[in-house]
């Protein structure tokens, strides 16, 4: 049944009148909704936007796999549950691999700060070895942190500023933090079940608010977020694979960890380099000059084929954005939103510049 009011014959300026209230009565209707329900809702939005993340990144795994079983029941239910799961485990099993591990070197850390407090801490023999500021960084260890009196004041200084979050509020932060979770996951099983239904719906609403070019910036839209897991998720990942076996060749301890920590950083644009560039400092400290400089080279030739190659490809390439306006969106998507600006941040370059591209190419469009 057609809701909308009756159709305006041309030329009938006296309907046409009597028409437009009815038409902007229903806009007003809808913004004041829309921005209500916004409103309502603005605590559980990341978790939103991240479930949508999810979603059209895995969208073509997922229907890569469920298709050949599509009209069977666990296509309908038992497949988004799977999937849905899978996502919880890839986050949720690093989480606890660190946790275990921070509880079991917890016992040893409070028991060697308390020893600290009572005869302080000696300067570790490799810290005068950094390049440039060795020597200064030992003289300030040696003046604060050897002498006994010194240590126990500068740690207590250090617990009193750690005492002005109580243990509810941390609680209550973590609890909250859960529950996002917990709410991003559930919303993803239902995108991942009805996200067939809901891109058709999406297209039409595109197609009638924004006519129809709407559906084309939709499009545009869709592909920034392949082309930024993609570029930045994928190859900041293999970037920390490549380190790691570079870490573990040039006897770092702990390469597997540290490879991992240079991977995340590599995800964010410029931080590859400070990972490795702190893995080279620490090999040169403890007397391996070759190894740190084979550390460096590796790291700069690996980021410089990554962001100057690889990356602009996947992401501009995907969405004929210039990496330039990728760069930017991605730094103050940052810089605004956060970890969800990785993400955000190209979406809006590429639709601004598709607008940009449609309003140039066709002058005469409002």
């Amino acid at each position: 049944m057609n809701r909308d009011p009756d159709p305006v014959p041309p030329g009938d300026k006296t309907a046409e009148a009597a028409a437009f209230p009815q038409r902007l009565a229903r806009t007003v209707l809808a913004a004041a909704l829309g921005l209500l329900g916004l409103w309502i809702l603005h605590r559980f939005l990341p978790a939103l936007i991240w479930a949508a993340i999810f979603a059209i990144a895995l969208r073509p795994l997922y229907r890569r796999v469920t298709v050949p079983r599509a009209g069977r029941h666990d296509a309908e239910i038992l497949a988004p549950l799977i999937a849905t799961a899978l996502v919880g485990l890839v986050f949720v099993l690093p989480l606890v691999w660190v946790g275990l591990a921070l509880l079991r070197e917890f016992g040893a850390i409070a028991q060697y700060l308390a020893e600290a407090q009572k005869s302080g801490i000696p300067v570790p023999g490799w810290l005068s070895g950094l390049p440039g500021f060795g020597h200064p960084l030992a003289a300030w260890w040696h003046g604060n942190l050897t002498d006994p009196v010194a240590a126990h004041a500068l740690l207590e200084r250090f617990y009193a500023g750690l005492r002005f979050e109580s243990a509810r509020q941390i609680g209550g932060e973590i609890v909250h933090r859960v529950t996002l979770f917990g709410f991003m996951l559930l919303t993803l099983f239902f995108l991942f079940r009805d996200g067939d239904a809901l891109a058709v719906e999406m297209a039409r609403l595109s197609g009638r608010v924004l006519g129809p070019d709407g559906e084309r910036i939709g499009g545009h839209m869709i592909a920034a977020v392949h082309g930024t897991v993609n570029g930045l998720v994928l190859v900041g990942l293999a970037e920390g694979v490549l380190l790691g076996f570079a870490y573990a060749f040039a006897g770092l301890p702990h390469p597997v960890s540290i490879g991992a920590l240079t991977g995340v950083l590599a995800v964010i644009p410029f931080g590859a380099p400070v990972a490795f560039a702190g893995a080279a400092l620490y090999l040169m400290a403890v007397g391996s000059p070759v190894a740190a400089v084979a550390i460096l080279a590796f790291g700069f030739v690996v980021v410089f084929v990554a962001d100057h190659f690889v990356r602009p490809v996947l992401i501009g390439g995907a969405i004929r954005l210039p990496f330039l306006w990728v760069l930017l969106g991605i730094l103050g998507g940052i810089e605004t939103f956060g970890l969800l600006g990785l993400f955000l941040g190209p979406v809006t370059m590429a639709a601004l510049m598709s607008l940009w591209r449609d309003w140039t190419a066709n002058p005469a469009q409002p």
